[in-house]
């Protein structure tokens, strides 16, 4: 009896741990296709990112020119005023 009950433990020992521990090649290929799915979706939120701060950077640039235009056209502007102002 106790040989039986031995054998019966042993079989489902064997037999749980076997198939319960692998999730098999359909877990893997599961696994395989989510971490293509992370690393496009990832690529895909830098290059937005990216673009976005690119974006800023060149309207930023551009309202610093238009400033320093402006700058320049009023210190143009002063010196005619103090050229008219001294002929």
């Amino acid at each position: 009896m106790k040989l039986v009950s031995l054998a019966i433990t042993a079989a489902e020992e064997e037999s749980s741990t076997s198939t319960a521990a692998s999730p098999g090649i359909t877990g893997w290929i599961f696994t395989f296709v989510l971490a293509i799915a992370a690393a496009f979706l990832i690529y895909d939120m830098v290059r937005r990112i990216r673009k976005v701060r690119y974006r800023e950077e060149v309207i930023q640039e551009i309202s610093e020119e238009e400033a320093a235009l402006e700058e320049a056209r009023e210190l143009e502007r002063e010196r005619r005023e103090r050229e008219e102002k001294n002929k």
